[in-house]
């Protein structure tokens, strides 16, 4: 019987997706008025589910960096997000669902704002591809972070539910007067409860006003003053928490295997892969604090670890190389033909036309801070690949200039057409001309 009567007890089961999506609209996140920086998005969502609203702030300006959908989740959170004042979010405010402190036309603004933020951040934005996806999996990670927290820690500081002010002026709320008055020689009572259609209505016999008098001649005493109440005792204060501690060190220990790595010979542990682990495990700590109270330390290594990361992201360090001043080369035979010619700073002048035809030429031309100018025969046949950061390029005939400008490719074949020398030629600058030329 004890089996039966088991099997038939229902089985208890969370809030569904949809319930879990309700329950976030009707107790969303609102916009404190103190602690914020500009709208009060992160600080909203930090006091919302008790963690850190640095942690929140950084994961903003990461994700506006790297991708753009930071940009587009504080807007949408200053859109729909209400001020703890107020009984609607500026959006809500903007259709007239309630009173919002935002104004309309300000609402408007954030709304055209969107457009342009949304373009750049789904087309790429800095740092990315140029498809989007950092833009795309930026605003589905937050989503999803969101979507978790409000699973597990929905329950707490949940929003008290606003109030609405009933209009003093609309008919369908009627006020109250603050007191009564009678006609002088009649027992007619006058409120300001009347409502259209509805007339004064007379005492019954034998009533008395006991204040009848006018209200100017009235003499009370004052009430005594409330007792002020007591002030609130000071916060506790928060228990020292050791994963900051914990993730300083593991972060040091990922960086110093890493580095022992590169120096051994493995070419994926380079300075900017280095700090993109020791980044990963500051960020676990850093979200682990957030949660556990600690850990804010480690944003002041985590900035210029992540600014050291983007210069050496961007800026191709492994031209610098090869010394300083000028070079100049002319190889007249194979033997004397180097695959790679490079420098850190100044020209590079090399010159290919006293080798053999009969000799493949396979070479790579790197200069940090320079021209380099590269001049083959006249009838080889010359695949070519230019490419400079910042400056001109003019390889054989194609032209560019500007600042991050594609590289220019291609085959050239000489007067004669095909059946020259054969040339593979690639030349990299980080700042400087390139000039290739037939002499």
């Amino acid at each position: 019987m004890s089996g039966a009567a088991d099997s038939q007890v229902p089985k208890q089961h969370g809030p569904g997706f949809e319930d879990t999506i309700k329950d976030f609209w009707a107790s969303r996140p609102r916009r404190p008025i103190a602690g914020r920086k500009v709208a009060g998005v992160a600080a909203a969502i930090g006091n919302r589910y008790g963690i850190d609203p640095v942690v929140v702030r950084v994961a903003l300006v990461a994700a506006t960096i790297f991708g753009g959908a930071g940009l587009v989740v504080y807007l949408l959170g200053w859109l729909f997000f209400p001020e703890e004042r107020d009984e609607v979010s500026a959006f809500e405010g903007m259709i007239n669902q309630g009173r919002s402190s935002t104004s309309t036309g300000f609402a408007v603004l954030l709304c055209i704002l969107l457009i342009p933020g949304s373009g750049w951040a789904f087309s790429g934005g800095w740092f990315d591809n140029g498809f989007g996806a950092g833009g795309f999996a930026g605003l589905a990670l937050f989503a999803a972070a969101l979507y978790l927290l409000h699973r597990q820690r929905g329950h707490l500081n949940r929003p008290a539910a606003a109030v609405r002010t009933p209009d003093p002026y609309d008919p369908a709320n009627p006020h109250t007067a603050a007191f009564a008055m009678t006609d002088n020689g009649t027992d007619t009572v006058h409120t300001s409860t009347a409502t259209a259609g509805e007339t004064d209505r007379p005492n019954p016999p034998g009533a008395w006003d006991p204040l009848g008098a006018a209200p100017l001649s009235w003499d009370l005493p004052d009430p005594d003053p409330a007792p002020l109440p007591p002030p609130p005792p000071p916060p506790a204060p928060r228990p020292k928490s050791k994963i900051g501690v914990a993730a300083f060190g593991v972060a040091l220990l990922v960086a110093g295997v890493g580095t022992a790595l590169g120096v051994t010979g493995e070419e994926w542990f380079s300075p900017q892969h280095i700090i993109g682990l020791a980044l990963a495990v500051l960020g676990v700590g850093m979200v682990a604090g957030s949660f556990a109270g600690g850990g804010r330390g480690l944003i002041g290594l985590a900035i210029p670890l992540s600014i050291a990361g983007m210069v050496l992201t961007a800026v191709p360090f492994d031209n610098f190389r090869g010394g300083v001043g000028d070079l100049n080369a002319t190889p007249r035979t194979a033997a004397e033909l180097q695959p790679v010619y490079q420098h850190a700073a100044g020209d590079i002048d090399l010159d290919l036309t006293q080798l053999p035809v009969a000799v493949p030429v396979d070479v790579t031309v790197r200069n940090g801070a320079g021209n380099s100018k590269v001049t083959v025969p006249e009838n080889a046949d010359v695949t070519f690949n230019c490419q400079t950061r910042a400056g001109n390029v003019e390889c054989l005939g194609h032209e560019s200039n500007g600042v991050g400008s594609p590289p220019v490719t291609g085959v050239d074949n000489g007067a004669d057409g095909v059946g020259g020398a054969k040339i593979n030629l690639r030349v990299e600058n980080t700042a400087g001309e390139v000039e290739v030329r037939r002499g």
